[in-house]
């Protein structure tokens, strides 16, 4: 990526939230053209507080743009932008996709069939147990287990799919130049010289923020397909991540525990909201499609035909990505990236509720 890219996009997403930036980008082509927007465009896409903050580049661009392109140079760093071709589909799908996704390690996991494992920072010895055990027999059926790099259940879960020779990655709420927790600088040095994956959507140099995790906690249960709460008390981050993938249509798992214990609440008031009760990984992979339907992918001829095939299916109504997978035939990874390139041509808007509307006519 050139410089004058890399400084666009940081001064797009530092200054402006995804979906504002998303807005802008749609109208713009590019994060270079968004700068060139008329004062007119601009108002009717951003609030006066987000113009404000538009209009004020982040101190230090130059001092960003020059780390970032720097730890780029590095082997195994990368980043990963908004529309490219192996943009996560799923991720894509939901109602919020960040626009960078910072990489450290093997950027291919992005795209394997995966499933989220979360829970409390502090199980019982139990739940550690079964959060590791459950990760491993997982991973020896060909799932890459996603999670947060957190204490407790999280670093559980990562080191049983280590554990098993299998893939797994780790995102986080800070920058990639810093581990958090530093307890587990140890782990995040293991999964990476195995070939693991650890994913930011935050720039480099970007502090230990509380608001950070639960905002993270969408892009773990967006990359995956089913979500796994070990253990987890009512009040916690493990349950927004549960919340937001049963919104983006993921399948919801929890682990019952015994009624006396405060870290089995949460995973009961899942089980009561209709998240199935596993005992077992087979309860899990029961339940999710064969491997070889998850990776196989058709062939669509992205012309501006088959383009306008998929704005008439639309209508102008909101519909869902299924019921457009429904209406087309076509399989999702497809059916998003041309979504996604049709939302950047400012064609479709992308609504809250995994919805999709068409703008205008084709």
């Amino acid at each position: 990526m050139e410089s004058a890219e890399l400084a666009a996009w940081l001064r797009l997403t530092e200054s402006l939230g995804p979906a504002a930036a998303r807005r802008l980008l749609a109208m713009a082509g590019s994060p270079q053209a968004v700068f060139e927007l008329p004062a007119a465009a601009l108002d009717q896409a951003l609030s006066g507080k987000q113009r404000e903050a538009f209009n004020r580049p982040p101190e230090h661009l130059a001092e960003l743009t020059a780390q970032a392109g720097a730890w780029l140079q590095q082997p195994g760093h990368d980043l990963l932008v908004l529309g490219e071709a192996d943009y996560p589909p799923r991720l894509l799908a939901t109602a919020d996709p960040p626009l960078l996704l910072w990489l450290q390690g093997r950027r291919e996991l992005l795209g394997t069939p995966s499933i989220a494992v979360v829970g409390s920072r502090n199980p019982t010895a139990q739940g550690g147990d079964n959060a590791r055990a459950f990760a491993r027999s997982l991973a020896q059926a060909g799932y890459t287990i996603v999670s947060g790099l957190a204490l407790g259940v999280d670093a559980a879960a990562h080191e049983g799919a280590l554990d098993a020779g299998g893939a797994t990655i780790a995102v986080v709420g800070t920058g990639l130049d810093q581990v958090y927790p530093r307890r587990n600088e140890g782990l995040a040095a293991r999964l990476l010289a195995s070939n693991g994956l650890i994913v930011s959507e935050y720039s480099l140099g970007t502090p230990i923020t509380q608001a950070n995790f639960p905002k993270r906690n969408r892009i773990i249960a967006g990359l995956t397909q089913g979500c796994l709460v070990v253990e987890a008390a009512v009040q916690s981050g493990s349950l927004i991540t549960a919340r937001q993938a049963a919104e983006a249509g993921r399948e919801v798992f929890a682990i019952p525990g015994s009624i006396h214990s405060p870290q089995a609440r949460g995973c009961h008031a899942l089980i009561r909201q209709g998240a199935k009760l596993v005992e077992s990984a087979e309860d899990v992979l029961e339940e999710l499609p064969p491997l070889g339907t998850l990776v196989a992918k058709a062939e669509i001829d992205e012309t501006p035909h088959e383009q306008q095939a998929l704005l008439d299916a639309m209508g102008f109504d909101p519909v869902s990505l299924d019921a457009l997978m429904a209406r087309c035939g076509w399989p999702a990874a497809e059916l998003s990236a041309a979504l996604l390139e049709l939302e950047l041509d400012g064609q479709v808007a992308r609504l809250a509720g995994q919805l999709f509307q068409r703008r205008r006519a084709g």
